[in-house]
């Protein structure tokens, strides 16, 4: 029998689920798609994710993939991002659903991936963005700031801005192609984008360019932290509510399918 596959761009607030993968104890957003999936199909698909976002991340557009017989198709493609959304929580949502071909898979085709982190700049926290930015109240120094976010992109060994993953990694150097800081009034928005990420990556550079902004690190002092190669060197790390895992990208893949394997952010 034909399976047939097909994609996912699946959005959610990451507050009250324990990441992304189904979990041992707590809920994964994963569990929440796949439970709706069954109700459709017998055969209980298995979502591929793109990444496995940490506890408390958001994400706008996650990618998954899942297989299913061509028989258990019951209603046209174009109605199964609806489907499944009728029976979602309401901190998920389904924003596309198409079929692609056997040989996609949503992790090891993903070329790279923007995240994008919201702070906001402001003495009092804007009640509206609880949960979505991180408040900091300290004045910043924004020039020092993007120009130590400059130092971000290109292929580095990020071991020092990366929390202690439980098993040890083929290799922490991964290649960033932006890192900016931009304001607008009190809305301060750090994006970072690369071909993968390791854990805690993304918040661990965001910290430490927070800190930068501070005045307790200079923009030389970032390169020093990525000589020391260990993560008592660099700044702290941003909490997980401000990060949105925001576009995955697709095209020729630069990176091994055991690379791809072992990012989580």
């Amino acid at each position: 029998m034909e399976e047939l596959k097909f994609k996912l761009v699946i959005a959610y607030d990451g507050s009250a689920y324990q990441g992304w993968q189904v979990q041992k104890i707590g809920t994964g957003v994963q569990e929440k798609v796949e439970g709706v999936l069954a109700r459709y199909f017998p055969s209980k698909p298995r979502l591929h994710s793109s990444s496995r976002t940490d506890t408390g991340v958001h994400a706008l557009g996650m990618v998954a993939h899942f297989e299913i017989p061509s028989a258990e198709l019951k209603m046209p493609i174009k109605r199964l991002a609806i489907a499944l959304n009728a029976f979602l929580p309401d901190d998920i949502r389904v924003f596309s659903a198409v079929r692609v071909p056997a040989t996609f898979h949503a992790r090891f085709h993903a070329t790279g991936k923007q995240y994008r982190y919201s702070i906001w700049n402001h003495h009092a926290m804007n009640p509206l963005l609880l949960g979505r930015a991180w408040h900091v109240p300290r004045q910043l120094d924004f020039a020092k700031m993007r120009a130590a976010a400059k130092l971000f992109v290109g292929k580095h060994d990020f071991k020092s801005f990366a929390a202690n993953h439980p098993y040890a990694m083929a290799s922490t150097v991964r290649t960033l192609t932006r890192c900016d800081v931009k304001k607008s009034g009190m809305n301060v928005t750090v994006t970072i984008e690369g071909d993968g990420f390791l854990y805690k990556m993304c918040r661990g550079i965001v910290g430490t360019l927070v800190q930068v902004g501070y005045g307790k690190f200079t923009p030389d002092d970032v390169k020093a932290m990525f000589a020391k190669t260990n993560r008592t060197a660099a700044g702290m790390s941003a909490p997980a509510h401000g990060l949105v895992l925001w576009k995955v990208f697709y095209g020729k893949s630069r990176r091994s399918r055991r690379e791809e394997a072992q990012d989580i952010e």
